[in-house]
């Protein structure tokens, strides 16, 4: 009786307990669905390289394919304890197809594999080119980062060695354009060798990645000899040569800029205190006007001692051409100023006149010309008896030149009485004020 109830209308509970399963998976996926996410950026890693290696070539992954996107389809609750780190990315050279050289990219999620639904990758394969290896030797130059100390500028550097040999694909070496020692100098001011880093660039500056490529430095690596030099700043001197044109007179010049900064070493720098350019630089025949001048100083830089800033190079002088007056005063002999007379001597002058004084010069300085006490003769050298044509000293402004030396004719003779201890006979046109400065003088 009872099995028979059990077996009453068995496809009706048939259809019930297949309904009560569905049902119970809809709500489960309802709750949990499947869904996808996608990961961008993981790296791509080459596996079993050696089936192209162990025949003498060597592969690069056309247009330098280095990562992927990965998209990962899973239950809602699994995805989100997925991050990237979970997942790799690799490329079995073992897979490659020989025809094509494409090679698959399988993506797994690590921990979490065997619940993951699917994972597909973008791109799905990546292209390599197998090549021939090949080798090139390269100059070595050096690149610096960084400031010395204070007072102190790099000299020369030379790398250790001076050269490398590249290995690699044909076209990873025909890329590289430069190779350079790159090293740090902040702070630096003592000579020395410092340890560089090697660094290769294609004809763009853009870095060569060197995990393609192996070098004959070994576990040496490579250095660069450093030479630190102290710095100082110098004045520049300028000198002109030839004569301006006819009523022109030079006044001066400026010079843009006034110093240089050199560098050598500290003994060298001692010895230095300006840089003289000599004359025939600036040539002002016939000029008048303002005219400029561009110079090159470098060839005139001591030896043993350069610039800081190669390209400070070229000075700019600006010389000054005016236009020049005249001017014509009548000076009284009275008014020359008698220096350096022996007590023993007196002096008196031939006869009375005026010095006739020609001055040329800028005009504006002509104007304000006060040369009343401005002219003088020394006597210092002047020591017996006699008769005797001496210079007059005439004491003039910047700008202003005295177109002729002009001369007196003197008479000394020894004193005789005290009346005559003024050192000037009475007789002569020179009152006792002026030979009472010039003794004092």
């Amino acid at each position: 009786m009872k099995m028979h109830n059990m077996t009453k209308n068995i496809g009706l509970k048939i259809m019930a307990f297949l309904f009560a399963v569905l049902l119970w998976v809809i709500v489960v996926n309802v709750d949990d669905p499947v869904v996808s996410a996608v990961y961008r950026d993981i790296p791509i890693t080459v596996i079993n390289d050696d089936v192209v290696t162990n025949k003498g070539k060597v592969y690069q992954i056309v247009d330098d394919v280095q990562k992927v996107n990965v998209t990962v389809y899973a239950k809602r609750s699994l995805i989100s304890k997925i991050s990237g780190e979970s997942i790799s990315a690799t490329a079995d050279l073992s897979q490659m197809d020989v025809n094509t050289y494409m090679v698959p990219i399988t993506a797994t999620v690590k921990e979490y594999e065997a619940n993951i639904q699917s994972v597909d990758t973008n791109p799905r394969n990546i292209e390599v080119n197998i090549q021939d290896v090949t080798g090139k030797k390269f100059p070595i130059s050096v690149s610096t980062s960084g400031t010395p100390r204070d007072g102190y500028v790099v000299g020369e550097m030379t790398t250790n060695p001076k050269e490398v040999t590249l290995r690699g694909s044909e076209t990873l070496i025909d890329s590289i354009e430069k190779v350079v020692a790159k090293i740090d100098i902040s702070g630096m001011s003592d000579s020395g060798v410092v340890d560089a880093e090697l660094i290769c660039y294609d004809s763009n500056g853009n870095v060569v990645d060197q995990t393609k490529l192996s070098n004959n430095l070994g576990d040496k690596g490579i250095s660069v000899n450093v030479q630190m030099l102290n710095t100082k700043n110098v004045g520049l001197n300028f000198a002109v040569s030839g004569e301006p044109k006819a009523g022109y007179i030079y006044t001066g010049m400026t010079v843009e800029p006034e110093s240089v900064q050199i560098c050598g070493t500290e003994d060298v720098l001692a010895e230095i205190d300006s840089i003289n350019i000599p004359a025939d630089q600036i040539d002002i025949t016939n000029e008048h006007g303002k005219k400029e001048y561009t110079i090159d100083i470098t060839p005139f830089l001591p030896k043993e001692v350069s610039l800081v800033d190669e390209t400070a190079n070229n000075v700019v002088v600006t010389i000054l051409i005016e236009q020049e007056g005249t001017k014509t005063i009548e000076l009284p002999v009275e008014s020359i100023q008698v220096k350096n007379l022996s007590d023993e001597f007196k002096v008196s002058f031939e006869a009375e006149k005026d010095l006739i004084l020609t001055f040329t010069g800028l005009e504006q300085e002509l104007a304000t010309l006060d040369i009343k006490n401005a002219a003088s003769i020394d006597l210092k050298n002047y020591t017996a008896e006699g008769e005797y044509d001496v210079p007059v000293t005439i004491e003039t402004a910047t700008g202003v030149t005295l177109t002729e030396q002009p001369s007196v004719r003197i008479m000394l003779k020894e004193k005789t009485d005290v009346s005559e201890q003024s050192g000037v006979e009475k007789s002569s046109s020179i009152d006792n004020k002026t030979t009472d400065s010039s003794k004092k003088d």
